[in-house]
């Protein structure tokens, strides 16, 4: 069974009850947040990192706010540089010139990469729901916590 809640001003879903997997254990998408929440708060505050926060949302520093008076909507199209990494500082991946529309990428994105105008520079401190959640993808383990730096090279609304 799924419940949706819509939380802030973002207007974004959150799975907030259960689902199996193959008979497998229950997932708590708000269990999961809050302990990811928690990783990110330890992290941030070990390594000397203010950033920014909404509640049950992501977490953000903007590095470079860019051009503030031109930026990217949820729906547009955007080219960024960007760097992907678990807490720990390893790798996973990395481009320095890609495009692709917001709206079809993982929710962490959709909501931080507008938050900065042209040339700006965000890292993006992402709670596991935001990004691959309990499923994971090849080299990303399910439930990881991730951090992108992302530099916006260029955009076009839709």
């Amino acid at each position: 069974m799924k419940k949706v809640f819509l939380l802030g001003g973002l207007g974004l879903a959150l799975l907030a009850a259960c689902s199996k997997k193959d008979n497998g254990p229950t997932y708590d998408a708000v269990a999961q947040y809050d302990a990811d929440s928690a990783t990110i708060v330890n992290y941030l505050k070990t390594n000397n990192i203010t950033a920014s926060h909404d509640p049950r949302s992501i977490f953000w520093q903007i590095i470079d706010s860019g051009d503030v008076a031109n930026k990217p909507t949820a729906t547009s199209n955007v080219t960024v540089k960007y760097a992907g990494t678990f807490l720990d500082g390893k790798s996973f991946d990395s481009n320095d010139n890609i495009s692709f529309d917001l709206d079809r990428v993982i929710s962490g994105w959709t909501v931080g990469i507008p938050k900065i105008g042209k040339a700006g520079r965000i890292k993006l401190f992402l709670p596991s729901i935001y990004a691959y959640g309990p499923d994971g993808r090849p080299g990303i383990p399910s439930n990881a916590v991730l951090l992108f730096d992302v530099t916006l090279k260029d955009f076009q609304k839709k």
